[in-house]
């Protein structure tokens, strides 16, 4: 295949996505999250103050407010969700968008905007790196699992910080070691400042500097290089990220923030936090002038990692749970993404096994790790950041482990790519046909969804119409079909409608008088009934082992045949 060739079906898998994720989403009413996302970025950028949502970095939400700066909005500044409560985004979010005169849809959409460049962006990085490190073809093809992926167009689509974190994962790795191949004082603020830029998009990704940390130790031993001289070269990358990136961030965001007030919210923020010590080095940061920025971003460390470690309540394989299972990501993994890439996947795996039986001698591991370093950096990342995921107690869905994917992608790709083109005459032809007939099977996966990518499960999971019975929350149901449901009311001139509905829109806006507010306990209702899929698991699940709140309350409905959906995820229920 020709540069030229390859640059423009490169583009044109950019385009398809870009024009899926907006064509998708016109119908896609608010997200859980992005109830908070939204005006915690718009205040950002209007009031300098980062009182709402510290739990997560700016730079996502910043990018997204972008263009509502443009819009002619009204920012409640009087409410108490602003001057008197501790973190009161999920009020503040609801007022701004929905009760402030202004246009929901229209913020809504114009906040999607940026999110959809930062995912082309990911695109280009994840093309322009398996480029670099493979060959053309390679990239293609890692281009093409990405530009089709559900879990990418669903979540792209969104103001969340899921996508961001991914952009930061490649592009922080990509820099890092390129400084590792070649230590100059250009590599090192690049590396330090990719990296800095990867820690203000999401907390998590501060597994990060234990990945650095393990890739430049095993390039020095490899490479034998001069051990002091690496170390001292990533701690200059470190403090370029803290204080050249981070830190001016979030003097900027705290500017209008009054150092007493960010004292006092501190406080109520971590008054239970198990770790003392930098509970304290938080409190102690949080009004003095010169350290109040870093101390607000260790907040929001702090913050995630509670809650990472606390976990949430969830259903999951007919249960309920508010600590987890030590399984959930690999068997989410394993039902969200398409069942062609699994198999593509394991022919890798096994194209992989078959090379290193036919050499001769048997590979030296520490040669090919020498040899293939880029490829070893990332499976070391993958392996950090599953054992993370699957030993932590936030399971919220696919989306956390969204970081993985690109690398996961460039490595199939390559290693597909790779076998092919060595395998004999014979059985090439065969093996191109087999690899593309799963691949159009990968697309075709992803365009029969259109639109509900987010409530998407491959064959195995039950498609996007059943895959709810497995796993809701935001793998299925995050609020996306409320304007459906106001749809489905108009069009059956429904007078009434009972509501349990889980999601960042809000009843009252789109269904006005219609709307009831629904509660489980109300098994005597009649008429009209809706319920987020979400909830009604949640109450027809059965308790996790050590699990003692309430559960079952919603069995009643459950055993009811619903009549209708609003577009995947709100069920609707006609009782007599």
């Amino acid at each position: 295949m020709s540069n030229k060739f390859v640059n423009v079906s490169a583009a044109l898998l950019l385009f398809t996505m870009a024009m899926t994720g907006i064509l998708s989403m016109k119908g896609d009413s608010a997200t859980m999250d992005e109830l908070a996302h939204i005006p915690a970025g718009y205040s950002y950028l209007t009031q300098f103050d980062y009182r709402i949502n510290p739990e997560h970095p700016p730079l996502a939400k910043d990018f997204a407010a972008l263009p509502l700066l443009f819009l002619d909005l009204k920012f409640p500044i009087e409410s108490s969700a602003w001057t008197e409560d501790v973190n009161g985004q999920w009020q503040l979010g609801t007022q701004f968008i929905y009760e402030s005169g202004n246009d929901a849809d229209q913020i809504i959409f114009w906040a999607r905007i940026p999110m959809i460049l930062l995912l082309l962006l990911l695109g280009f990085l994840i093309f322009k790196f398996a480029k670099e490190l493979f060959n053309k073809e390679s990239a293609l093809l890692a281009l093409a699992f990405f530009s089709f992926s559900p879990s990418f167009i669903a979540h792209g689509r969104l103001v969340t910080t899921d996508i961001a974190a991914t952009l930061g994962t490649v592009l922080a790795t990509y820099f890092w070691l390129k400084f590792l191949k070649n230590r100059t004082k250009k590599t090192i603020i690049l590396a330090g400042a990719a990296l800095g830029i990867a820690l203000l998009l999401k907390f998590s990704l501060i597994l990060l500097i234990p990945f650095f940390a393990v890739i430049t130790l095993a390039y020095v031993f490899l490479e034998k290089k001069p051990f002091w001289k690496y170390v001292f070269s990533s701690v200059l990358a470190g403090l370029v990220a803290l204080f050249l990136v981070i830190t001016p961030v979030y003097m900027v965001h705290t500017a209008n923030y009054p150092a007493e007030r960010q004292l006092s919210d501190t406080k109520e923020i971590l008054q239970s936090s198990p770790m003392e010590s930098f509970k304290n080095l938080c409190i102690w940061a949080a009004d003095k002038p010169l350290v109040r920025a870093p101390g607000h971003y260790l907040l929001g460390l702090l913050m995630a990692t509670q809650r990472t470690a606390s976990g949430n309540t969830g259903y999951f394989l007919g249960q309920v749970s508010g600590t987890g299972w030590w399984y959930y990501f690999p068997v989410v993994y394993f039902l969200k993404v398409p069942l062609a890439f699994h198999i593509l996947s394991l022919l890798a795996l096994i194209f992989l096994l078959i090379s290193f039986i036919k050499k001769a001698p048997k590979p030296n591991p520490l040669e090919w790790m020498r040899s293939h370093f880029t490829e070893f950096s990332m499976v070391v990342f993958l392996a950090i950041y599953w054992f993370v995921s699957v030993n932590g107690k936030l399971n919220l869905g696919v989306r956390h482990v969204l970081p993985t994917f690109p690398f996961i992608y460039i490595l199939v790709s390559s290693l597909l790519v790779s076998f092919v083109a060595k395998s004999k005459e014979s059985i090439r032809k065969f093996l191109i046909v087999f690899v593309s007939g799963l691949i159009a099977w990968y697309v075709a996966s992803s365009v029969t969804c259109f639109p509900y990518y987010l409530s998407y499960f491959n064959e195995i999971g039950g498609g996007y119409e059943g895959g709810y019975e497995y796993v809701v929350d935001s793998n299925y149901d995050w609020g996306q079909d409320l304007k459906r449901l106001k749809n489905f009311a108009e069009k059956n001139d429904i007078e009434k409608i009972w509501l349990d509905y889980f999601g960042g829109g809000n009843p009252e806006y789109y269904l006005g008088e219609k709307y009831v507010e629904m509660k489980p306990q109300y098994a005597y209702a009649s008429g009209w009934v809706a319920v987020s899929i979400n909830q009604l698991q949640g109450g027809s699940g059965d308790p996790a082992p050590g699990y003692d709140q309430p559960t079952g309350y919603y069995k009643w409905l459950s055993e009811q045949t619903p009549v209708g959906r609003a577009g995947t995820s709100i069920f609707i229920y006609y009782l007599e």
